[in-house]
């Protein structure tokens, strides 16, 4: 089969697939506890990558990641319909608390860990895939926050062939400079409230500097064939990577690290600039939020597919930033790209962009909606815990703040400042 001829089982939309990020934290102190191995040990019998926990008919499962503090809770196949799935995954997240109350442990929710010093506390993940993890520590230290210390949500959204990977591309493309309006949710780190709104894609943005072409500008290059992503994208960090990384150990796909990726070998695209909420029913609907914008922008509400790939990066970059600074207080101006959203305006706020589109798109009795509203009318989660840390928290009301947050995880409650 050629690279313009393949086709997969599923098409745009039909499904998706969703994957939540949480640390481990010691229950008492809330400092981080690198025991995911032993978690997923105390449900398989042995230590391996993933877990399938009985119940649900196996819809949701959990893996490592890098870091030996972070556990990931994702749809074992992607979902048809998201509603059930706030459900699904808070069943899980008490199942989680349960085997961790054990350890003298718990979840914590959100982007980052507010006081980790990954210097001294990062554990690597030290079973199956340790061959990528070391590579990826020899070749950028993951002794760092841009590595260690970053908890994401990610959309996994199928496509059928060439032509729908090229629209589906084009899209994400768009949406990706706004998403930190609606999930910004990192607004600490190293003890201290930095002023900035989405530290974690600050952070991640910069953690393969050594090799620059791994991350790009984090809004892709527009490519929207097969045959151009691999050669042109693929291609340039598979040969920039080659002298450090001789045995071609990372020549994956998941090598890169912009802000959404394709993964040709299950044909979907994957989005991982979310940064990771206070509970499930925050999550799925900032998902929610974004696959509707992407549905309606595919299918050309606004513009067309031509005009959407039209719009250079470096301006989408120059928003990304202004929103991973601002969030969703941050000034939109770059009209090409206002007009593929439909907005006649000169400028726009980029959370007045997302009241717009959720106002114009979202059914008012989505089971989202009322998610949506408190991100939308009293902020972000990073606006919320601003508000409630202050400028400059002592330690001791940075964790009743972060305990707080803990227990929203904990009830599947949305966070309130107040």
């Amino acid at each position: 089969m050629s690279q313009t001829d393949y086709r997969y089982d599923l098409g745009l939309f039909q499904r998706t697939g969703v994957e939540l990020e949480y640390m481990i934290v010691d229950a008492d102190s809330l400092d981080v506890k690198p025991i995911a191995d032993e978690l997923i040990k105390e449900v398989t019998g042995e230590y391996t990558s993933d877990a399938e926990p009985d119940g649900d008919d196996g819809e949701i499962s959990w893996s490592n990641e890098l870091a030996l503090h972070v556990i990931e809770l994702k749809t074992q196949t992607p979902a048809k319909s998201l509603e059930r799935l706030p459900a699904l995954f808070q069943d899980h997240v008490g199942r989680i608390n349960h085997l961790l109350a054990e350890m003298n442990a718990r979840l914590m929710p959100g982007a980052m860990h507010p006081w980790m010093d990954p210097h001294r506390e990062l554990k690597l993940w030290p079973h199956e895939y340790n061959p990528v993890y070391e590579t990826f520590d020899r070749i950028f230290s993951c002794q760092g926050h841009g590595w260690a210390n970053l908890q994401s949500t990610h959309i996994n959204l199928p496509f059928a062939n060439d032509d729908e990977f090229g629209r589906l591309h084009a899209a994400i493309r768009l949406v990706l400079p706004i998403i930190p309006a609606l999930s910004a949710a990192s607004p600490a780190y190293d003890g201290s409230v930095t002023g900035i709104a989405d530290n974690r894609l600050d952070v991640y943005r910069l953690n393969a500097r050594r090799v620059p072409s791994v991350a790009g500008k984090v809004v892709p290059e527009p490519v929207f064939t097969r045959a151009a992503y691999e050669n042109e994208l693929l291609g340039t960090i598979y040969k920039d990577l080659a002298p450090l990384d001789p045995d071609g150990v990372l020549r994956h796909e998941w090598a890169n690290s912009r802000g959404c990726i394709a993964r040709f070998d299950r044909g979907a695209i994957e989005i991982r600039v979310i940064d990771n909420q206070e509970c499930p029913q925050a999550d799925l609907a900032i998902v929610a939020m974004i696959v509707t914008a992407l549905k309606w922008m595919v299918a050309e509400r606004w513009v067309s597919t031509g005009a959407q790939r039209a719009i250079p990066t470096d301006p989408m970059h120059a928003t990304l930033l202004d929103v991973i600074r601002e969030g969703e207080r941050a000034i939109i101006t770059h009209e090409p790209y206002l007009r593929a959203w439909g907005i006649d305006a000169p400028r726009i706020s980029a959370g007045d962009l997302w009241r717009t589109l959720r106002d114009e798109l979202l059914p008012p009795d989505s089971p989202f909606a009322p998610a949506l509203s408190v991100i939308l009318d009293k902020g972000t989660l990073s606006t919320r815990l601003r508000a409630a840390l202050g400028k400059s928290p002592s330690r001791d009301h940075m964790f009743t703040v972060y305990r707080d947050l803990c227990d929203c995880l904990r009830d599947g409650q949305l966070f309130a400042a107040d």
